[in-house]
């Protein structure tokens, strides 16, 4: 490995961690207080680290959100409205976190968040990545799994060409999603919070030894990259007509083929997926997509390689 095949990257000096964007998603919401009182755990050498609640009026009702979902409103269209007294609280709310920690798309712009969110699904310690080419974020991944190893730490990339996200996370340079669960809303279960916490506790480590000059050679890592999503069936009213099959239910990342069942109607019916190729589903019966219309997202296994990367300035605290 030659030193001129390194890409140098600016260290992160600036990184928030985000909790309570869906305000009943509670093990992001308790880790974020907790650490607004006493950070020393997440502090680290050479960068500050800001704990942040996102959407504190939807905490304190325990419900997803107030007016609409905070976490697909950081687009271009939401973060230039105009503020009117009808303007959407979440809305609002969005146009003050891009002040506080972008603009967006900036060099002003944070340089990585952390953001916290649980699932009702059985996807484990997930992590979100949103850019294919993020060679940092990726190098990120590769260290957090190796470090959770045996346990599985599933990658979901969501870029995508036509499903626009709009994440709250968005707001920074490198945009991070920590998604843990099963955990049903507006509940905490302490091995799903201790998940999560380690999760961060190990994203953080790596941009410390990052900072410090450590350099980090080239790396692959799987990921499960979102295809689209899936509804329920549903009737001339617009009804679900048939719930997810029980050989699906809890089958996060897992192979799905040709004939596998999907769903089943009340009346007993057995609908199956017709696919060619085998994806595998994620999101299965997430509580809060009933109003997306989305029964599962399917993904298909890929590889990422990042490039070898180190800190092109070393830390001067070290």
């Amino acid at each position: 490995m030659t030193s001129s095949s390194v890409v140098d990257k600016p260290p992160v000096r600036r990184v928030a961690i985000f909790g309570g964007t869906h305000g009943n998603e509670l093990s992001g919401v308790f880790l974020v207080k907790h650490w607004q009182e006493n950070g020393a755990e997440i502090q680290r050498t050479g960068m500050e680290v800001k704990p942040f609640l996102t959407n504190p009026r939807a905490v304190k009702k325990c419900t997803r959100y107030i007016d609409c979902d905070l976490n697909r409103v950081f687009d271009p269209d939401n973060l230039g409205r105009t503020v009117v007294e009808d303007i959407p609280y979440e809305v609002r709310r969005a146009q003050e976190i891009n002040h506080i920690f972008g603009p967006k798309g900036s060099d002003d712009a944070y340089d990585l968040i952390f953001d916290l969110h649980n699932t009702t699904s059985n996807m484990g310690g997930t992590l979100i990545l949103e850019n294919s080419r993020d060679d940092f974020t990726i190098q990120m991944f590769h260290y957090i799994k190796n470090a959770l190893a045996p346990e599985r730490c599933p990658v979901l990339l969501i870029e995508h060409p036509s499903l626009k996200y709009a994440t709250t996370r968005s707001v920074a340079k490198h945009p991070v999603g920590v998604e843990v669960g099963p955990q049903p809303q507006g509940v905490v279960r302490a091995d799903t919070l201790d998940k999560m916490r380690k999760i961060v506790k190990h994203g953080l480590d790596f941009v410390q030894l990052f900072n410090e000059g450590k350099e980090f050679p080239p790396c692959t890592i799987e990921v499960f990259k979102v295809m689209e999503k899936v509804d329920y069936p549903r009737n001339k009213n617009d009804e679900v007509i048939a719930i997810i099959h029980p050989k699906l239910q809890d089958q996060d990342w897992q192979p799905l083929n040709n004939g596998d069942p999907l769903f089943l109607t009340l009346d007993g019916e057995v609908i199956a997926y017709k696919g060619e190729c085998t994806v595998y589903p994620t999101f299965i019966n997430e509580a809060a997509y009933y109003e997306k219309k989305q029964a599962f997202v399917k993904t298909v296994k890929i590889k990422l390689t990042a490039k070898h990367i180190r800190s092109s300035v070393l830390d001067q605290n070290t």
